[in-house]
């Protein structure tokens, strides 16, 4: 789908200097997906080109929560011009289908999508590509792994046992596959109350970071549970786009801040990874 020179990744359309980003949850409904939209507006807003793939082809959010309202146009057979949305592209499954349309196709199909996304896309020259994986650890996003071995993997969580349990086997893959884990975002961490200013850990406390202690990276940040947050992403109005100086938005950009500081550029070495159990 891709290759290395120089430590940049080389696409058909395009090519990314910093880092492939896959976000990935143990669950479904930790937020993943409005995590991965604001992330990109964050790494945008500190100056970086950034480019999403929609990756979880089956459950695809993404042109929903980043207020895409155009469609991809083709060029050709194998090129794609992807819809923008303020200098951020996209490409997802629902960028070709109705939104409440179910996409019933199996899994070698759905790898098909993707290889077509990297390769087909007119993605240009970007810092940051973010893949929205699908939740857990069966054939879907195991199968992206594979194919993308230069990602680095960011995990969602949410602070409450049952999730980090189930967050914890998406570490212990990437220590199987040798994939890079840049740290764990925990989202819904608390409640303010918007007249105190008091927190309440709704779902517990500190679970985003006993996960990030038991897979030996760093927590990242700790976003709060909010209505506006979740109002903005039902809207496709992402917090940075629409309140740039509001908590949650500087909370996303203290995580970007950290992500651009870690060490940048790809592998020319790593291959193909292959899961041994």
């Amino acid at each position: 789908m891709y290759s290395v020179v120089n430590k940049k990744i080389k696409l058909e359309h395009g090519s990314i200097k910093k880092k492939i980003i896959a976000v990935a949850s143990g669950k479904g409904g930790v937020g993943k997906s409005t995590v991965t939209v604001n992330l990109a507006t964050a790494l945008a807003e500190l100056g970086n080109k950034v480019g999403i793939i929609d990756a979880d082809v089956r459950g695809f959010s993404i042109p929903r929560i980043l207020g895409v309202s155009t469609k991809p146009k083709a060029v050709d057979e194998k090129e794609i011009i992807p819809p923008e949305v303020k200098g951020i592209k996209s490409i997802s499954m629902g960028s070709f289908v109705d939104e409440n349309s179910p996409v019933i196709w199996r899994a070698p199909l759905l790898g098909g999508a993707l290889e077509q996304f990297f390769k087909d896309v007119r993605w240009g020259d970007l810092d940051y590509l973010l893949l929205d994986l699908p939740p857990g650890t069966g054939d879907m996003p195991l199968n992206i792994m594979q194919k993308v071995p230069h990602a680095d993997i960011l995990v969602v969580t949410t602070p409450q046992v049952t999730a980090t349990k189930v967050a914890g086997r998406i570490g212990k893959m990437a220590e199987k596959m040798k994939l890079n884990l840049l740290g764990v975002v925990e989202n819904m961490a608390y409640y303010q109350c918007n007249n105190c200013g008091q927190k309440e850990y709704i779902f517990g406390e500190n679970g985003g970071q006993y996960l990030a202690d038991y897979m030996e990276t760093e927590l990242l940040g700790q976003l709060p549970l909010i209505s506006e947050l979740r109002q903005r992403s039902d809207a496709g109005q992402p917090a940075i786009f629409a309140d740039p100086d509001s908590l949650i938005s500087r909370e996303f950009i203290k995580i970007a801040q950290k992500l651009v500081a870690q060490d940048s550029g790809f592998d020319e070495s790593i291959q193909a990874a292959q899961l041994k159990m």
